[in-house]
């Protein structure tokens, strides 16, 4: 075969953009058909159901819900006002575990368990090349984290609409905006925190490229999460704190500021990008030279 041939040989094998949208569409398919993947977002979708049911309860007799504040879980105490702060409150309740969890055993899975069944091998024979293999699976990750964040407040916005009033909402300065400006901002704080997961998911796909057992890969990154949120409440790490994943995460709530507060919510993108970029970097590394028939 002459270079030419050759050349053009190659040219032929190279995937493109349609190949490549066809691999990505493939792998959300896939991860989203998976009865794991069902049922964790099944499991998110009940969260803001629970809440609100244990709200409309607490209040049926007149009482006031949760305390005071405005931040965070606080966001409880004006859910009998406006349905809207249910999707905050939702928001706030599951990010600190059940959406980090529920990413971290997605990403887990990702390179391990295709590593595990076997599959991996045939996904690598197809014309993809492992770092394109590696975004896509990172892509379809973090097409999730943007799913499970908009099913938890699509499910706390209809459950609010049903058992609380809608109206004008009351910012956390006291100030008045309009429903309409709220719900957009409540769409905004779903994409902050869908955001605010990236830097687990990009862990998460690190360690699922040095284990062949989806399991493990799934365990390991839990364990990681739990043991990162425990040391980011030990009073006497408070210097490192800072630079933990999920320092951050519930500066969400300055988005419902007039004027917005930018200061945490940059810190916490800022920082979410340095994770992926670190452990994004270690998982091509890892990849590129992975051993897939062990």
């Amino acid at each position: 075969m002459s270079r030419a041939e050759a050349m053009e040989a190659t040219a032929v094998r190279r995937p493109g953009p349609l190949w490549t949208f066809g691999l990505l569409r493939s792998e959300v398919v896939t991860t989203l058909r998976r009865w794991r993947t069902l049922a964790l977002l099944g499991v998110l979708a009940a969260v803001p159901v629970l809440v609100g049911v244990a709200v409309k309860v607490e209040t049926s007799g007149g009482s006031a819900a949760g305390g005071g504040g405005g931040e965070g879980p606080a966001f409880i105490s004006q859910i009998t006002n406006n349905g809207l702060f249910l999707v905050f409150t939702a928001l706030a309740a599951t990010l600190p575990f059940f959406l980090p969890m529920a990413v971290g055993v997605v990403a887990g899975d990702a390179i391990a368990g295709e590593a595990g069944a076997g599959t991996l091998r045939y996904l690598l024979v197809a014309p993809a090349g492992r770092t394109r293999l590696l975004l896509t699976k990172y892509t379809t990750v973090m097409a999730f984290c943007v799913l499970a964040t908009l099913v938890v407040a699509a499910s706390a916005l209809i459950v609010g609409a049903l058992l609380f009033p809608l109206g004008e909402v009351t910012t956390i300065s006291g100030t008045r905006i309009s429903f309409a400006e709220g719900l957009g901002r409540a769409l905004l704080i779903a994409l902050v925190v869908a955001a605010s997961l990236i830097g687990v998911a990009a862990l998460g796909l690190f360690v699922s490229t040095l284990t062949n057992s989806g399991i493990a890969a799934m365990a390991t990154t839990v364990g990681l999460l739990i043991t990162v949120q425990i040391l980011d409440q030990i009073p006497q790490l408070h210097a490192l704190q800072p630079y933990l994943f999920p320092h951050y995460w519930l500066s969400f709530a300055d988005l419902m500021r007039d004027p917005v507060y930018w200061d945490d919510l940059v810190k916490n993108l800022g920082l979410q990008a340095l994770y992926a970029a670190v452990f994004g970097s270690a998982a091509w590394a890892r990849f590129t030279v992975k051993d897939i028939n062990a």
